[in-house]
């Protein structure tokens, strides 16, 4: 059998579609799960498209998810629709076949983004709805100045607005996705205030951009943070998002509409 791979950067960043990756790190949070049902609207068939274990998949609706990854299919839990085994190019579904379709945290990893897009665009009557991080925005993260070899690699492989708002054709809107101080779901962004959570490499592993630095660099970010939270250097600089209650970041909520 071949191996797909979804990878969406210009030097080929990506991963193969048989790995894995932990996912007790990535937990949903309500409050960003929140947003997506209310740009999902009052859709009873959904679409979810590089849909992972599932994670913010909403009970209120009847979900049909597409996932190419082996791995991740078997990891979703028992409650939730069998994944079917397709990629975003090429979607097994008649025209117009769901009231709304939404892909979250995925289309960094497709192949060709614009053709899945389109895809979900044929398929869908009512809202496409992508939660994706933007990346003109990504190295505004105080991450940067630590670890600036994964904030690049993010860059790199995140596709910039205007390829999804052009893809997606009709009317879209934008909207930035504040993350909580305390939120649950493990992406970089989402430790803004708690620095201390990044020097656990499985936090850093939930993560998959982290992937593709080496040993070495993942050495040099352990010890220049550890070095500059026990200096009080980072504080000085960041400690003010200890206390802010939400962070505008690069992550964004665009709703598609024909």
């Amino acid at each position: 059998m071949s191996t797909r791979t979804y990878g969406s950067s210009a030097d080929g960043i990506g991963y193969d579609t048989s790995s894995t990756r932990p996912v007790a790190r990535r937990r949903p949070d309500p409050r960003i799960a929140g947003l997506i049902a209310r740009a999902l609207g009052d859709a009873r068939s959904v679409l979810n498209v590089g849909a992972g274990t599932g994670s913010y998949e909403i009970a209120a609706h009847t979900i049909t998810a597409v996932e190419p990854s082996l791995a991740m299919r078997a990891q979703r839990p028992a409650a939730l629709a069998t994944a079917i085994d397709a990629v975003a190019e090429d979607l097994p579904f008649a025209d117009g076949r769901f009231d709304a379709s939404m892909t979250l945290f995925s289309v960094h990893q497709w192949s060709d983004v614009e053709a899945g897009l389109r895809e979900m665009r044929r398929v869908t009557r009512g809202p496409v709805v992508v939660l994706a991080h933007d990346p003109a925005r990504v190295r505004d993260f105080w991450l940067y100045e630590y670890a600036p070899d994964v904030l690049d690699a993010e860059v790199r492989r995140h596709p910039p607005l205007r390829t999804l708002t052009a893809a997606l054709g009709g009317t879209t809107t934008v909207q930035p996705v504040p993350i909580p101080l305390d939120c649950t779901d493990g992406f970089n962004e989402a430790y803004y205030g708690r620095p201390e959570l990044l020097l656990d490499p499985a936090a850093r592993q939930a993560c998959s951009a982290w992937s593709f630095i080496d040993d070495r660099a993942r050495q040099d970010f352990d010890t220049s943070l550890r070095h500059a939270l026990g200096s009080g250097a980072w504080d000085a600089a960041f400690g003010h998002l200890r206390n802010r209650p939400a962070y505008d970041g690069s992550l964004v909520l665009l709703r598609s509409t024909p």
